[in-house]
């Protein structure tokens, strides 16, 4: 039996043996925890294995179970009931609906408990977690709340260079207002306060590393550059981009019109990374900030509270992710100014951004990972394998045989499959090759001599400066002429 022929599109769902009517607890509190975030469906009468048991008495269960979530639930969430006949049997379907008035409480001997779901298990909230739900139960998000910053205390002069540099428009007084940013007291939002100049709220801050190495521990010298910044939130997307940009490398390639670039990160999917991390973090969360951490492979930007409606973000299509905003002021604002789309297609633009650049390789997409409390983005370096290659083939050319080349400037495929070339060697039959087909190109050579192109050009430029060899002609009809032949 495929179970999920019964539960229509949901991944919400637990499976009950029996209706346990002594411990209605056991089941209640996954009505709680669905009730508080998505929704999600409890089965009776099916076994974990996937077994149909069925229910003796389906009727007589129904109202039970009618009667104690009345009973037993605060406030009673929304749900209904449907029976499923499989091979004789009946099995009862559950349906609980994603709640309007959360939180919903477990009444339980005088104990009043709220459930949240974490993966497949239904756990109780805390207190955090009851304060956003109250909010999600009053239809008031986070960045809407009042903060304890006066309007006439502050100003917004880079909320309002930002704006006309990316709007073309005025940011006005009036705007403030409109856009959620001062309420009507003239006292300002959370969101106010994170937009406001200078630092106003404790938690708006970022910390960048550049690691040396792999991890955060590598020998002597963990860090090789790292910066603190706090204070509003268009600076720290700016801060952050600053230090991406000056602890990264682009590579490029001469092209016949225009030479092709080669970023270890592409701008666009950093700035989206970045912003999400800015936009969606659970700034309820004092004591807590933004981590930008580059490695030599790869970056992960970690950001405080995890999936808004409690999934995983593993557990779903990166591609499809539906847009659930914690901080709608902030969104909206950052939208207004094309730093993010409202529809929320940000892991998508990420995703795209890598597929679009020349090195792109399906094993560097990006990886977006969530717990409860975190999202972390992990874009991977783009040219970490060409570097690697590079220093790996040629960083001790001068010398003979070397561990580097003996490593990966492996078999010479045109003379003896197991011999291995010192770069002279290698040298002196590239010229010979270009002597019966002077248009070969840098690719070819890679191939015939089983090293990276990165290696071949290396060899290319050696013999061009040593005026052993020249290039003749364009990049797309050219071809190489030996000019001496004497010192190879």
């Amino acid at each position: 039996m495929n179970i999920k022929d019964y539960l229509g599109e949901t991944n919400f769902y637990d499976k009950k043996e029996r209706l346990e009517i002594k411990k209605p607890k056991s089941w209640l509190k996954s009505v709680s925890a669905y009730a508080n975030g998505r929704g999600g469906k409890l089965i009776f009468g099916i076994k974990e294995d996937n077994t149909i048991i069925g229910l003796k008495d389906f009727k007589k269960d129904s109202e039970d179970i009618s009667e104690i979530i009345k009973t037993k639930m605060d406030p009673i969430p929304e749900f209904d009931m449907e029976l499923e006949e499989i091979d004789d049997k009946i099995i009862l379907i559950l349906n609980i609906f994603s709640g309007r008035n959360t939180p919903y409480f477990v009444v339980d001997g005088g104990a009043r408990t709220a459930y949240k779901r974490v993966g497949n298990q239904s756990v109780p909230a805390g207190r955090i977690d009851l304060f956003n739900l109250s909010l999600k139960g009053e239809h008031i998000s986070y960045d809407s709340l009042e903060s304890k910053k006066k309007l006439e205390d502050v100003t917004f002069k880079e909320l309002a260079i930002e704006y006309k540099q990316r709007t073309t428009g005025k940011f006005e007084k009036k705007d403030l207002k409109s856009f959620g940013l001062v309420n009507d007291a003239g006292n300002l939002t959370i969101a106010g306060a994170l937009f406001a100049d200078g630092y106003q709220v404790y938690q708006s801050r970022v910390f960048c590393t550049r690691w040396n190495g792999l991890t955060k521990a590598n020998g002597r010298m963990d860090a090789l550059d790292d910066a603190e910044f706090e204070g509003n939130i268009i600076y720290l997307l700016k801060a952050s981009l600053d230090f991406v940009k000056r602890n990264s490398k682009k590579m490029w390639k001469k092209g016949p019109v225009y030479r092709t670039e080669y970023p270890e990160y592409p701008e666009r999917a950093v700035q989206e990374a970045v912003v999400n991390a800015l936009i969606h973090r659970d700034y309820s969360v004092v004591g807590s900030e933004v981590h930008v951490d580059i490695y030599d492979d790869r970056m992960e930007i970690y950001s405080p509270g995890g999936m808004y409606d409690g999934t995983f973000v593993q557990n779903l299509d990166p591609l499809n992710v539906s847009s659930t905003r914690r901080n709608p002021i902030i969104a909206d604002i950052f939208a207004r100014m094309d730093l993010m789309e409202r529809r929320g297609s940000g892991l998508r633009k990420i995703i795209e951004a890598y597929k679009r650049e020349e090195n792109y390789k399906n094993d560097l997409e990006p990886e977006f990972k969530s717990t409860e409390s975190s999202f972390i983005t992990i874009l991977k370096n783009l040219n970490y394998n060409t570097k690697n290659d590079g220093q790996n083939d040629g960083q001790n050319d001068g010398q003979n045989d070397t561990q580097n080349d003996t490593q990966n400037d492996t078999q010479n495929d045109t003379q003896n499959d197991t011999q291995k070339l010192k770069p002279i060697d290698r040298r002196a039959g590239i010229i010979n090759i270009m002597d019966k087909k002077p248009n070969i190109t840098a690719e070819e050579l890679s191939n015939i001599f089983s090293v990276s192109v990165i290696t071949i050009k290396r060899d290319l430029k050696y013999l061009t400066e040593a005026n052993l060899i020249k290039y003749v002609g364009s990049a797309k009809d050219g071809y190489w002429k030996i000019i001496n032949t004497d010192n190879k």
